[in-house]
């Protein structure tokens, strides 16, 4: 199934433009990435998220499902909620088995939303995932790559992995202001390494 390149298109309202990834965030040119360390941690039964944390940019958000619209393109999350993040409802669910794929916007016409600092983060900083079920899937992160659309690698992106991954996808690669939109996306490749029953205290780390 291809969802397409640009997933999100977003307004000029933030105060300059968002973090990029840096080349050193990337994994090596291989069609297929695989997670780095930690190992991984056994998938865990299906179950619907309902909120996203990323420590080492801020991040607190809840989660709704997205759909494909027509054309294969994933849905945005609604733009007059820019802390609202959203996931693919009929894809994988963040720590079962597969590529779980959550979206947010990067900014709105009125400013910076949540994964305006996706660029910023680095390889071994932490995503929890709360889920209905009452457990948090915690990630960790691989690598951060950044891609105009046109070059857009969707194998690379969203196929299904043998273990529990994760992708969280924005808008980056710079800014069209003749066309207003982001010329690209900035992608965050993560695998699950742990997982917090309800009621266990959070982790310390990043």
């Amino acid at each position: 199934m291809c969802l397409g390149a640009v997933l999100l298109v977003n307004g000029t309202g933030a105060p300059g433009p968002p973090p990029q990834p840096a080349s050193g965030q990337s994994y090596p040119d291989v069609v297929r990435p695989v997670p780095r360390d930690p190992p991984p941690l056994a998938p865990l039964s299906a179950a619907a998220p309902i909120r996203v944390r990323i420590p080492a940019i801020r991040v607190d958000a809840p989660l709704t499902g997205l759909d494909l619209q027509a054309g294969g393109r994933l849905a945005a999350p609604p733009a007059d909620e820019p802390n609202l993040a959203g996931w693919y409802r009929d894809g994988t669910t963040p720590g079962a088995g597969g590529t779980a794929i959550v979206a947010g916007h990067v900014d709105t016409g009125e400013g910076p939303a949540v994964f305006y600092h996706l660029g910023a983060l680095h390889p071994g900083n932490t995503v929890e995932v709360d889920r209905a079920d009452g457990d948090t899937a915690i990630f960790t992160i691989d690598a951060i790559e950044v891609y105009r659309a046109e070059h857009f690698p969707d194998h690379r992106v969203y196929t299904a992995a043998t273990g529990a991954e994760l992708r969280l996808i924005t808008c980056g690669a710079g800014y069209d202001h003749t066309e207003q939109h982001y010329l690209g996306n900035v992608v965050a490749y993560a695998h699950l390494t742990a997982h917090r029953p309800l009621g266990a205290p959070p982790l310390r780390r990043s």
